[in-house]
Formats: C-alpha cells, sequence, structure tokens
C-alpha cells in the first residue's frame, strides 16, 4: 500500500515515497476548481507545528502541538480519537506522522518515537532515541520531521542544531521499536569524510540536522536524505593548517543515499562546501524518471535544483531561480559551485546577501507533476545584510558577522514578495512564473487536474493553472496557512486540506518579514487572530454531498 497508495489516500508526508509531493486524483480539474466550497473546520491545539495530515480510508491523522495527535473523520471533521502527551521539553515544530500496518509512528518532542493503534490511539509501543554522549541534553535535539516506514524499518531523521557531535538517522525496528542502525550525519574524524572538517574534534563539529522526511525508491532500494549545514561557521571560516583536511565540512548540505536494512551509505553528493551563509540543502528529496534515467532532485534555500543520478549520485543539472547572489557559477559537469569572495562573511564591511537565511524557500514543499515533467516552487523575495554587529544576538555565530533585513531588489522595485515559479525538468530550465504580492506560506500541490494549489499570506488559498499560472480560485482563510497542502477523495468527493493558525519559526518570520515589507510601502496589515484549525474544501459528484 505504501509503495503504490490509492488515489484517494495521502500516506506519507510527500503523499508517496518519491516525495513529488502530486496527487492522481482529477475531479478539481482546471474547469470544475471554481466550484470548490467549505466542506468544514476543525479546531486543533494552537503550538509551533507545521502538521501534514496523513489520510486513509476516510480517515485523517494529524500531528499537533504540544504533543497530540488526532484521528478525524476525513469527511466531517469529526474526532474519533486523540492523545496528548507530556514531553519532559517544551513542545518542539513537528512536521508529521506515519503509517503502516495499522500503527500510526509518531515523533514526540523529547526524542520518542511511538507507535500508536490506527483504530484507537492505544499506544502499541514507545522507544526513547539514546543522546550520544547523554550529558549533553534532550532540549538541543529535536524530532521535526515524519518518520520514514521502509518495510520492517522505521527511520527517523534527527535535528542536532549546535549539539557537539551534530544530527543523526536512525531505523528502528517497526515491531517493536528496537534501534537496529544509526547513521551519524557528521563524519567522524576516524571515519570516511572525517578529514573535512579542518582538524577540529568531534566535539567541536556541529549541525548536520536532518529537517524533513526522506523518500525511498523501491527498485534501488535506496532511502535519501538531505542534511542541513553546520552552525558553528567560525572554525571553518579560514584554514586551519593541519595537514590532510578540508573545510568541506561533510556531511553538511549534502544528499545522502542509504541502505535502509542497515543505515550504510551508500553514496553521498554534497551541494555546497563551508556554508558560510546558513543557506543549507536541507528539503526534500525528490524521485522522478526522467529520460528513462531515475533521479534524485532537491532545492536548497537558495533555489537551485541540483539533479542526481538516483543509483550512483552523480551530478546531472541545476535550474537556478533566480533569487540569489552568492553562486556565481555551476560547473556543468560536476556542479561545483563558485561563490562570490564579496558575498563571504566580513563583520567590517556591508554585503547584500539574497536570500536572506531563511531562504528563497524552506520548509513547505515543492511539488512535481511527473505526467508534464514540470516542478513548481514555492519562492520568496527577500535579503539580508552582513556586516558589523547592529543589534546584540543577531550575529552568524562565532564569525561575530550582523545580519540586517534588507529587501529583494527586485521585490522593492515591484511591491511583489513572493512568486510561484515553474521548472521544466525535461529541458532543464526555467518555465513560467507568477509574481505574488504575499509570499506563498504552505507547499505547492500540483494534481493530474491540472490544478496547482498554494496557501499565502493575504492569507488566501489559491489555485493556478499548471500550463501557465493563470489563477483559476481563490479562498479567504482566517489565518496564515501552516501546513503542506493536501488532497484525498473520499465517496465520489475530493477533498483539498490545509492546516492554519500554527505559529511555527518559518511562519513566524514570513509574517513578520511580510508585514514590514507592507508597511514600508503605506500598507497597513494587521495579523490575523483566528484560532489554528484544519480547513477542508470539497467538489463531490452528488453522489455523496460534502458536509
Amino acid at each position: 500500500m505504501l509503495k503504490d497508495p490509492a488515489p484517494g489516500d495521502w500516506l506519507h508526508w510527500g503523499r508517496t515515497y518519491d516525495g513529488q509531493n502530486f496527487s492522481p486524483l482529477t475531479r478539481i480539474d482546471r474547469k470544475s476548481v471554481k466550484d470548490l466550497a467549505p466542506a468544514w473546520r476543525a479546531p486543533i491545539p494552537s503550538g509551533p507545528s507545521m502538521p501534514t495530515p496523513i489520510v486513509h480510508d476516510g480517515v485523517m491523522f494529524l500531528q499537533t502541538s504540544p504533543d497530540t495527535v488526532m484521528a478525524l473523520d476525513a469527511t466531517s471533521g469529526a474526532v474519533l480519537w486523540r492523545r496528548s502527551y507530556k514531553p519532559s521539553v517544551p513542545s518542539s515544530q513537528k512536521m508529521g506522522l506515519a503509517i503502516a500496518g495499522g500503527r500510526v509512528f509518531v515523533p514526540t518532542s523529547d526524542l520518542h518515537v511511538i507507535a500508536l493503534d490506527a483504530k484507537t490511539g492505544e499506544t502499541v509501543w514507545d522507544h526513547e532515541i539514546a543522546i550520544e554522549p547523554p550529558a549533553v541534553g534532550r532540549g538541543i535535539f529535536n524530532l521535526r520531521s515524519a518518520p520514514l516506514i521502509v518495510g520492517d524499518k522505521v527511520i527517523q531523521g534527527v535535528t542536532g542544531s549546535g549539539a557537539p557531535g551534530g544530527g543523526f538517522i536512525v531505523g528502528l525496528d517497526a515491531a517493536t521499536g528496537r534501534e537496529i542502525w544509526r547513521f551519524h550525519t557528521i563524519a567522524r574524524p576516524d571515519e570516511p569524510g572525517g578529514a573535512s572538517w579542518n582538524g577540529l574534534p568531534l566535539a567541536r563539529r556541529s549541525g548536520g540536522s536532518v529537517w524533513q522526511q526522506g523518500t525511498y525508491d523501491p527498485e534501488l532500494h535506496l532511502v535519501y536524505y538531505g542534511v542541513g549545514q553546520t552552525y558553528d561557521t567560525g572554525p571553518l571560516n579560514k584554514p586551519s593548517g593541519v595537514a590532510g583536511t578540508t573545510q568541506d565540512a561533510l556531511y553538511t548540505d549534502s544528499t545522502v543515499a542509504l541502505n535502509p536494512d542497515t543505515g550504510k551509505l551508500i553514496w553521498h553528493y554534497q551541494h555546497l562546501p563551508n556554508d558560510q551563509w546558513d543557506l543549507d540543502w536541507s528539503f526534500e528529496r525528490q524521485l522522478a524518471t526522467l529520460g528513462g534515467r531515475r533521479v534524485v532532485m532537491n532545492i536548497g534555500k537558495m533555489g537551485i535544483l541540483d539533479a542526481l543520478d538516483a543509483r550512483t549520485g552523480d551530478y546531472l543539472f541545476s535550474i537556478d531561480a533566480g533569487s540569489q547572489n552568492v553562486i556565481t557559477a555551476i560547473d556543468p559537469k560536476t556542479g561545483a559551485k563558485t561563490t562570490d569572495p564579496q558575498r563571504w562573511p566580513d563583520k567590517t564591511k556591508s554585503t547584500l546577501i539574497c536570500p536572506n537565511a531563511t531562504g528563497v524557500r524552506n520548509w513547505p514543499s515543492t511539488s512535481v507533476n511527473p505526467k508534464t515533467g514540470r516542478l513548481f516552487l514555492p519562492v520568496t523575495q527577500w535579503c539580508l545584510t552582513f556586516g558589523p554587529p547592529e543589534r546584540p544576538g543577531f550575529t552568524l555565530l562565532s564569525t561575530g558577522v550582523g545580519l540586517t533585513p534588507a529587501d529583494h531588489p527586485e521585490a522593492a522595485a515591484s511591491g511583489k514578495m513572493g512568486r510561484l515559479q515553474a521548472m521544466d525538468l525535461k529541458g532543464r530550465k526555467l518555465a513560467w512564473r507568477q509574481d505574488l504580492t504575499a509570499p506563498i506560506a504552505s507547499s505547492v500541490l500540483a494534481t493530474a487536474g491540472g490544478v496547482v494549489f498554494a496557501g499565502d499570506l493575504e492569507p488566501a488559498l489559491v489555485a493556478y493553472d499548471d500550463r501557465n499560472g493563470k489563477f483559476l480560485w481563490r479562498a479567504a482563510l482566517d489565518n496564515y496557512p501552516s501546513s503542506n497542502v493536501v488532497t484525498y477523495a473520499v465517496g465520489g468527493t475530493q477533498y483539498v486540506a490545509v492546516v492554519t493558525g500554527m505559529r511555527n519559526f518559518h511562519i513566524n518570520d514570513l509574517a513578520r518579514r511580510y508585514q514590514l515589507f507592507r508597511q514600508a510601502r503605506g500598507d497597513k496589515i494587521e495579523p490575523p487572530e483566528a484560532d489554528p484549525a484544519v480547513v477542508v474544501f470539497a467538489l463531490g459528484d452528488g453522489s455523496r454531498p460534502a458536509r
């Protein structure tokens, strides 16, 4: 079922193992989308999460904050069961659940992975992920991403933030929760890649966080994860002089391909060595078949797509959304990036860096339509200035470089801070773009009906024509969209759902900057205050009306 979900189900964070975030449903199409109407709205607890609903057989499963799991009737929003936890640390930002074998798999704020009975919500097992070394403390690590279920393994990424030794990925036994394997995303000094940390001891290597759910290719039997940057950039800023060492900092800003049975690294590709800008390449790794070749793709914070051979990790091509100024050239054979030396961190002079550290894009997922070979990317046009520190705490870690928000030149000229960008994967180039006043805050969702959905900071949920970006439908929301948009079907009705009103770091940062952007142009923007909810729209065929 996980390999080939029913068209009406949404079984993974990106719907399918390939992470394409694409739906084969067609009842809602370019003509019928105008008839999409509100179906139901269910209040949920508030908090910092960005929860993506999982839908199976007419039931929606959702994890909200503080550490609450809900099962809802997907046609009405009625609560079927609800389970809450009291973690030993404050509730953290989480993005989703997993489902398999009649169980729902839940990451908690205090590093537990819990298996629940999908029908009752009762606990089947509860596993606490061990910390190395234990003295570091649990609050510095987090489980942000949804688990990935492959065979009899529950695979969970862990963010390491500034923790000594960094993040990691674990493989748990789906039957018992017992840990089977662990892959460290920061190379150990005595292991392959260990000499890439400028001679630093393990205790001074940090970052390598795993923010989002991995993807899986059943034929190649490989799982793919993105790894974030290092948090302490200062020790990598200049060569240490230690013989045989580099400043690449593996496996930061990399795609890693692992054997899901053992956690063994099969290959890796580093998209940007020694990331000094916090512009990491940590997001979803989407799989597609292009020209008969299996390809794994990702787009980092700079809005640059890198495509790799999914079997070998060999570089294939890149597409730049055109909103960054750090990378000046990309080698067409290797994908090696040339960075502008004028953009290197320097606390003695002011330099415009585009995008800002939250990125051209961030957590909200892109979407791939495998039928047309197009990818759809939510773009935010914003920048920051590197230079002398202006406010305490607003510095780039140990480099001491100050960070000051700044408008993107293109956004300043047009008055539009957002963009929906289509990319032609077959032609390896940009396709159409739709410039938007308000940035997109949700994922982008493409469907076989020729419609692309995205939620923005107006706030609204909007449908676009996937051929040209033309506006097709718009529904006002009473709070900011703050999750991936999903679509599913029950009976003869197709639904579109989005979570609104959650306050995670991405939404807070985006909304605050958008407010300032509009106010600088004389517009008074009042932030919405409606309580968090699951908001669902529907289009039926008359056989089963939406409720």
